[in-house]
């Protein structure tokens, strides 16, 4: 197989994050290119759009999220992230089983013996009210069920009814409550009833690869897709990384020369760029894990921080730990 460098898998990751020169794109037109942003902090996620898009402003972004073109939602690793409407309803029952296990993870001994489709109907029904933060939520749960914990059943309503968040949380220079609405009475449809998992890999080959199968679990958090790209193959090209990894990769998706220029470029804290691959060599050159630094896990104290010039090596367009 073809063996791809560090630096050939930066600029082709680059230039499929839009980040080697910004797109003529409309805002929907990106997020499904980039399959969704993450964004579960407000507002840092105009920053990614920013950095991406030629003449980027934030306002009319802010009227999508509002008129529900684009929504804001527990997806991929659970976390939530910014995608179009009609991506939210295909991705979201593909990566049920991830949201079910954090939550069960969390959760599950307040759970246990809990009738599953009894409390997503009662969820269902007080939501279709009005928008509802966890806290309200949980205490409104905690009526029918007052021996549980409220915040627990918060979350079981979180994992078995796929919920978007509502503005004006996440408008720009906006505020308002984290509450939540089913993606039903939201958009006025349901999920997808078949949605492919192909789809799913495919479109992360488009916006990451090439990859490694590991590295696309890391993105989505599910496990077994050795299973889907084996049944892909004869549609994939394959390559061997510098440690003689297998990568995968559309077969004609652009892969461009290493020596190509890579301008800086601002990332915010949650950039997809970041947190979605296994290895992230290609994007970052010094090992943060030995040195302390992980995946950061509160958007107040972010362990990363944008990079306003290049850092040291020949890799930009990355972020570096505070120091």
């Amino acid at each position: 197989m073809p063996r791809l460098t560090a630096r050939a898998l930066n600029r082709a990751t680059l230039d499929r994050q839009l980040l080697l020169r910004r797109a003529d794109l409309t805002v929907p037109q990106a997020l499904e290119r980039l399959a969704g942003l993450q964004a579960q902090t407000p507002q840092t996620w105009y920053v990614g759009l920013w950095a991406r898009l030629a003449g980027y402003i934030p306002e009319p972004t802010s009227q999508l999220l509002a008129d529900g073109t684009v929504v804001r939602m527990a997806l991929m690793r659970s976390t939530i992230h910014l995608v179009t409407a009609a991506d939210c309803r295909w991705l979201r029952p593909l990566v049920q089983p991830v949201i079910e296990r954090s939550t069960m993870g969390a959760f599950g001994r307040h759970l246990t013996g809990l009738n599953q489709a009894e409390l997503a109907s009662t969820a269902r029904e007080l939501l279709a009210v009005k928008p509802l933060t966890f806290s309200d939520l949980g205490r409104a749960l905690a009526q029918r069920w007052p021996d549980r914990d409220p915040a627990a059943l918060a979350q079981a309503a979180r994992a078995w009814v796929p919920l978007v968040q509502v503005p004006p949380r996440g408008l720009w220079r906006r505020s308002g409550p984290a509450a939540h609405s089913p993606i039903e009475t939201w958009l006025g449809r349901a999920v997808d009833p078949d949605p492919s998992i192909d789809t799913l890999l495919l479109r992360y080959l488009a916006a990451f690869g090439p990859a490694t199968i590991s590295d696309a679990q890391q993105w989505c958090g599910l496990t077994r897709l050795a299973e889907v790209i084996d049944r892909l193959r004869p549609r994939l090209a394959a390559f061997r990384d510098e440690y003689g990894r297998e990568l995968f990769d559309l077969a004609d998706a652009p892969r461009p020369d290493p020596d190509t220029p890579a301008p800086v470029r601002f990332l915010y804290d949650f950039d997809n760029l970041l947190l979605s691959h296994a290895d992230r060599s290609r994007v970052v050159t010094v090992n943060y894990a030995d040195q302390g630094f992980g995946t950061p896990t509160s958007s107040r104290d972010p362990s990363w921080s944008t990079a306003a010039s290049p850092p040291p090596g020949d890799i930009p367009s990355t972020a570096i730990p505070r120091r």
